[in-house]
Formats: structure tokens, C-alpha cells, sequence
């Protein structure tokens, strides 16, 4: 690559990502995409996307490529590596990957969070095959069969509830003996036949061959363990955003996301922020999608502004 000016670089490969890139060349911008690993970002890790508008199946990782292909087919260029540093420069910005220096009219950071693990044996390994991170994209694929779900917040008590509609039986795993969520999220599933509360426990290994087929859950303050057999497992501890490396240009919240609101924008002008790793309440394939074309119209229409 010999070029180094460009009017937008974005900042991450995933859905947002690439959506972004899609729109801003077809607004005849130039655009470099860099992505720190392999686009496509946390849906490559979903099996089967049945929930996005239009497309009735699909995998992950197809989608990912189709964007992908599409981003590139119509001239955005791409490269792998870190972004270690952002600088505003005014009408530019000066973006360091590599050790290597570009600068851009405007950036859009697209970098996602990643799901916090739980960290024991077996969960990388089954990942896709039963373990899940989303309850709402894959909780279907359980039909009729049994799951536990592993948090003790909104989000856990919201996808166990989802869950019950669906699926035989609910373990609900949670490390203390209440639960951070609201109170009435947890009434309602105390309601349902098909729920079980296992609290004070953790889940100390995930197990399977081909697919999840069991777990081992131990008392938090003691030695007893149990084997559940499950055929899905869904972690909701919360999602880690990796935007420190940006601080000194952009503003963040307490829980280190991105402060941006529906229009994408950062308190730094010509900054935006696309999908997870801003500031928002919901956090699904389709609105990481929309994110990208909200921030790349943006940016676009901030550049011919200062044209």
C-alpha cells in the first residue's frame, strides 16, 4: 500500500465496519478499513443468522464474507493491523497502525466489544456448537430442548425469559444468591414451570465432543458438584469494549464505551463511532449494520461540509 491520505478510515472490520465502508465508497469517498484480526467481527461465531430482515438463513461467517466481498468489490481498500493511536489534527485526523502513519478527513471507529468469558475448560472449544453469547440470534436452534443461561443481570434474566417460551427446561446460573437485574424480570421467571434457579453456583467446566452435551456446576463457597445435561448454553456476564487506545480523542463512559448517540457522533468532530462499542441499549446485528451507515452518511456530509 502506497497510499496514505484517504477522506475516511474506519477502524475495525465487523458488521458496523464494513457497512460503513460499503456506504461511504458508494458516496465516492476513498476508504481504508483496517481490522486488527479477521473481519467480520462476533457474528462469524454465530452458526446460523435467521433473525436479520431479508434474509431468511444464513451463516455468520457467509455473511461476513458476503459484506466483505461487497466492500471491496466496490473499492474499498483493506488492511490488517492495530490501530494504536488516534490524533486529531483538525480538519484531519492522523490514524498510527503498524508503526505506519495515514491520515483521514474523518474516522470511524467500529471496534466492537467482545463477550467476557467465563473462562473454564471446554467454553472456546464448544463456542458455536451450544455455547452461545446471544440468546436472541441463536435461541431458537433450541427448540423443545434444555438450556441454562449463566448471569445475573438484565441481559440473563431477559434471555432466560425468552428462553422459557421455547425450550424444555432453563437453568439459570448466577454466583450470588440475588440478582443484579429488576426485580420484575425475576418475578416473572420465578412464574415459569420450566425455569430453575441455581444460585450460589458457577460453572466450572463445559463439556462435549461434537456438540455441548453437559456441565459441571460447583457451589461458589463449597467443594459439591453436579453434571447437568443441556443442549445449549448461553453466557451473559457482559461484554469488555476495547477502546482505551482512543481516550485521548474521544470521550468514554464509565464502562469504557464510545459516548455516541443515534447520529454516531463522538464530542470529537469528524470522529464517529459505529455497533458495539458505542454507548447503546441494544446491541443486535441489525443495529450494528444501521450504525454503520448512520456514521459513514455522517461522515460523508461532514467532509463536504469542510470541502
Amino acid at each position: 500500500m502506497n497510499k496514505v491520505d484517504y477522506d475516511i478510515i474506519i477502524v475495525g472490520a465487523g458488521a458496523s465496519g464494513m457497512t460503513a465502508a460499503i456506504y461511504g465508497v458508494r458516496s465516492g469517498k476513498s476508504i481504508l478499513l483496517i481490522e486488527e484480526k479477521m473481519y467480520g467481527g462476533q457474528i462469524i461465531n454465530t452458526p446460523q443468522v435467521e433473525n436479520y430482515p431479508g434474509i431468511e438463513n444464513i451463516s455468520g461467517t457467509s455473511f461476513a464474507t458476503n459484506l466483505y466481498n461487497q466492500a471491496k468489490g466496490l473499492g474499498a481498500e483493506y488492511m490488517n493491523g492495530k490501530v494504536t493511536k488516534i490524533k486529531d489534527c483538525g480538519n484531519t485526523k492522523k490514524v498510527t497502525v503498524n508503526n505506519n502513519s495515514y491520515t483521514a478527513k474523518s474516522v470511524i471507529i467500529a471496534t466492537g466489544a467482545k463477550n467476557r468469558t467465563l473462562n473454564v475448560l471446554g467454553e472456546k472449544e464448544l463456542t458455536g456448537k451450544g455455547v452461545s453469547y446471544c440468546a436472541t440470534c441463536d435461541g431458537m436452534f433450541f427448540r423443545n430442548r434444555d438450556v441454562a443461561v449463566v448471569g445475573g443481570g438484565n441481559t440473563a434474566l431477559e434471555d432466560a425469559l425468552f428462553l422459557s417460551d421455547y425450550c424444555n427446561k432453563v437453568y439459570i446460573i448466577h454466583r450470588r444468591d440475588t440478582f443484579r437485574g429488576e426485580k420484575q424480570l425475576e418475578e416473572s421467571l420465578r412464574a415459569k414451570d420450566n425455569v430453575v434457579f441455581l444460585l450460589n453456583r458457577v460453572v466450572e467446566e463445559i463439556q462435549g465432543e461434537e456438540a455441548l452435551e453437559s456441565i459441571m456446576v460447583k457451589e461458589k463457597d463449597g467443594d459439591k458438584s453436579e453434571k447437568i445435561s443441556i443442549n445449549g448454553l448461553f453466557i451473559a456476564v457482559g461484554q469488555v469494549p476495547d477502546n482505551d487506545v482512543f481516550s485521548n480523542v474521544v470521550k468514554l463512559d464509565e464502562y469504557g464505551y464510545i459516548a455516541a448517540g443515534e447520529d454516531c457522533k463522538t464530542n470529537c468532530e469528524g470522529v464517529y463511532a459505529a455497533g458495539d462499542c458505542r454507548t447503546k441499549s441494544v446491541r443486535q446485528l441489525t443495529t450494528a449494520t444501521s450504525d454503520g451507515a448512520v456514521a459513514a452518511l455522517g461522515a460523508c456530509s461532514y467532509i463536504n461540509t469542510k470541502s
